[in-house]
Order: C-alpha cells, then sequence, then structure tokens
C-alpha cells in the first residue's frame, strides 16, 4: 500500500483511484461496506483503490483538551486498511489550511486537481469543509462539475443498531467487546511498542508487556482474556494471554496503561511491536488485602482467560 501525505505532490502514477473519504477509526463494518463499494467501482474501470482521511483526526484539531476518543492510532488504521487490499492511502496532514477550505475548494483543490480521484464513495452522513458546511449531495454535485463520480453509501446496521465508531466506543466503554468486536468485523486491538514497566509481574510469577494506551478511548478498565500478535522481533507470532488494562489501585498507578501477560513465553519483549486484541471483560480493577490474594485472582484471571480462547 503506498500511503501520500500531501495532495498538492501526488504522482501522476498515483491519480485516477477510486476512494472512500472519510476519517476510519476503528476500520469496523460501515467503513468496509463503504471500502467494498470504492473497490467495485474502481474495478469497472481498472482504477486502484484509494482512501482519503486525515491526521489527525478533525475533532482532535478542533478540541485538542478533548479527553482521548480514538479506537486506533495512525498505524493501526493504516495496518488494517492494507490488510483489505487498499493501493493507495492519502493520509492527508488536517490543519488551519484544510480546515479554512470551503467545499467547493476542497471538491476542486483536493479531490480533483491534487488527488485526481476518477471516484469517490461516502457516508450519507458526511460533512465536509469549512464549519462542515457541504453535505454528500453537494459533493455529489461537485463532482459532476469537475469530473469524478461519487456514490453515497446508506449507513450500516448490527444488532439492531447503526454502526458507528460512537457505538463501539459505548461497546468497549461499557467492557462489551464481543460487541464492539461484532460492530468492527474483527476484534478490537491495541497496538504500539512495549515499553519497560516497574517490573513487578517478574517477582510475582506474572511479568507482563507493557503498552501505552496514549491518546486512545480508554475501555472499560480491567482485566480481559486476548488474543495477542507480537509483530518484530525474534518472538514474533501468536499468543494467547491475559491483559490488564488501568491504573493499577492494588500499587497505587496514575498513568493509565495495557500490562499482557503471554501464556506459555519466556522471552524478552522489550521495542517489540505488539497487537493485543481484547475478546472477553473478566472482571474490573481492584484491590487485594495481599498480594497472596492477588496472585491467587491472577491465577483464577489467567485459568478463565485459557478456558475462553481455546473455545474460539
Amino acid at each position: 500500500m503506498r500511503i501520500f501525505h500531501d495532495y498538492k505532490a501526488v504522482p501522476a502514477t498515483a491519480k485516477g483511484a477510486s476512494a472512500a473519504i472519510g476519517n476510519f477509526d476503528g476500520v469496523h463494518l460501515g467503513h468496509r461496506s463503504v471500502i467494498e463499494q470504492a473497490r467495485k467501482a474502481g474495478a469497472r474501470n481498472g482504477a486502484p483503490l484509494g482512501i482519503l482521511t486525515f491526521e489527525p483526526h478533525p475533532r482532535e484539531f478542533f478540541a485538542p483538551d478533548a479527553p482521548p476518543f480514538r479506537l486506533m492510532n495512525p498505524a493501526a488504521r493504516a495496518s488494517r486498511l492494507a490488510k483489505l487490499d487498499v493501493d493507495i492511502l492519502f493520509e492527508l496532514p488536517f490543519d488551519a489550511n484544510m480546515a479554512s477550505l470551503n467545499p467547493r475548494d476542497f471538491a476542486q483543490d483536493v479531490i480533483a486537481d491534487g488527488l485526481g480521484l476518477s471516484h469517490v464513495v461516502v457516508g450519507r452522513d458526511f460533512c465536509f469543509g469549512k464549519g462542515r458546511a457541504g453535505t454528500a449531495a453537494m459533493l455529489a454535485d461537485f463532482g459532476a462539475e469537475m469530473g469524478f463520480d461519487v456514490t453515497i453509501a446508506e449507513l450500516l446496521s448490527a444488532t439492531g443498531a447503526q454502526v458507528s465508531s460512537t457505538a463501539i466506543r459505548r461497546a468497549l466503554g461499557e467492557g462489551r467487546p464481543r460487541d464492539a468486536a461484532e460492530m468492527l468485523g474483527h476484534w478490537h486491538r491495541i497496538e504500539g511498542t512495549v515499553i519497560k514497566g516497574f517490573q513487578r509481574g517478574r517477582t510475582l510469577g506474572y511479568p507482563t508487556a507493557n503498552m501505552a494506551i496514549t491518546g486512545l478511548h480508554p475501555p472499560h478498565f480491567g482485566v480481559y482474556a486476548v488474543l495477542v500478535d507480537v509483530l518484530t522481533g525474534p518472538h514474533a507470532g501468536l499468543y494467547h494471554g491475559a491483559a490488564s488494562l488501568g491504573t493499577r489501585p492494588m500499587f497505587d498507578g496514575e498513568v493509565a496503561n495495557l500490562e499482557t501477560f503471554l501464556f506459555d513465553f519466556s522471552g524478552d519483549l522489550y521495542g517489540a511491536e505488539m497487537s493485543v486484541a481484547l475478546v472477553d471483560f473478566l472482571r474490573p480493577e481492584e484491590t487485594f488485602d495481599s498480594l497472596e490474594a492477588f496472585i491467587a485472582q491472577m491465577d483464577a484471571d489467567c485459568a478463565d482467560a485459557r478456558r475462553i480462547l481455546a473455545a474460539l
């Protein structure tokens, strides 16, 4: 998958794509429906499949001090899109210049002239341009005038509710990762680099791989059964495990992170890239009267996680 960040410097070889437009946070089933429509439209005239998205998310640009809400960081989003066989990712900076473009200028300067898209697919609720003044219907009118086709995709529903990043955040925040997975079409994953923690787990017989969750919407704090992909390094592979997400109240923690214990594993994971899929919520965070009671609970958590993951 080729990635471009400047719409004014896209080579001729990357123009003519059929592209889905949106933020694609989570790359959920609704997003995938839009992407598949772009793929089919492109296949009719041999156009590559493209994605037009923005970094940072516009919501982060306009409200930088708001609580974290993203389901994916940019690298995880790009990885998921690559798995869907996207040919070209246009990940454009959302800055003051982009925010100031009115709908007509966005359609002309970015879509038509800059990226040279042949076809675009957007959801029916798509808004664009300064003040979100542009609508999907307006984009279709601009396309007819400026030389690109437009498909307006209907919103997708699952489990009786509309599939959306908001609904997925709600499910994760309530400790319902399987409901989130049903809307995502895949397990919700937290991806990042394994960092050094306080190494308490080693002394307790449960060494963990620690990852930051800075900038991400935090799922419900507690213990989860997880599937683990170690993506880089000598221990790359697939593992089962149990993970604690939160602030470690047993040890007066402050900054939330993800601590994952890989079953039947021995080795050093520092610096490795890792992807942790939340499968089932086991219990909330809690404190214990003694380390012995804490270890006994971890034993029980791991037994529960092994049972759940063995049944997948």
